[in-house]
């Protein structure tokens, strides 16, 4: 899992030159991945809420990533987010360790930030940004200029 603390701005946002103290070069170990994972069909039994979550999962980005045991997580976090859907008292212990399994799994783009991962959108998605305007434009529309 990634570090503590408060979510990472992303690569693109921050300034200045990285240093080793920020963890600019860490040491990686990498190792061959495994085939491509398998995505079973989510079970018929579970809440909509958790099949929906599992489908959606299975599209995403870092779902890329994955191998076979980070499917069969999936499987079964989709199963105890069901089954504390689905139960008569909702439990907040259970709420609380699907949570965390969910961000083990890289869910939110938090979880994907600490451990330095960032999905890239594609040029149509980043036009939304240039609608956002500039501190200068700001300026001169309050100083008449």
């Amino acid at each position: 899992m990634g570090t503590r603390g408060p979510v990472p701005k992303r690569s693109d946002k921050k300034l200045g030159k990285p240093t080793r103290a920020k963890g600019a070069e860490l040491p990686l170990t990498q190792a061959p991945a495994g085939g491509e994972a398998r995505w079973p069909a989510p079970d018929e039994s579970w809440h909509p809420i958790a099949r929906d979550w599992y489908l959606a999962l299975q599209q995403s980005g870092q779902a890329r990533f994955y191998e076979q045991s980070d499917v069969a997580t999936a499987r079964y976090v989709a199963e105890g987010m069901s089954r504390n859907l689905e139960g008569s008292r909702f439990s907040a212990q259970l709420f609380a360790a699907v949570n965390s399994a969910m961000s083990n799994l890289l869910v939110t783009e938090g979880d994907r930030r600490r451990v330095r991962m960032e999905l890239q959108r594609d040029a149509g998605a980043g036009a939304q940004a240039a609608d956002v305007p500039s501190i200068d434009d700001y300026r001169k529309r309050l100083t008449g200029g």
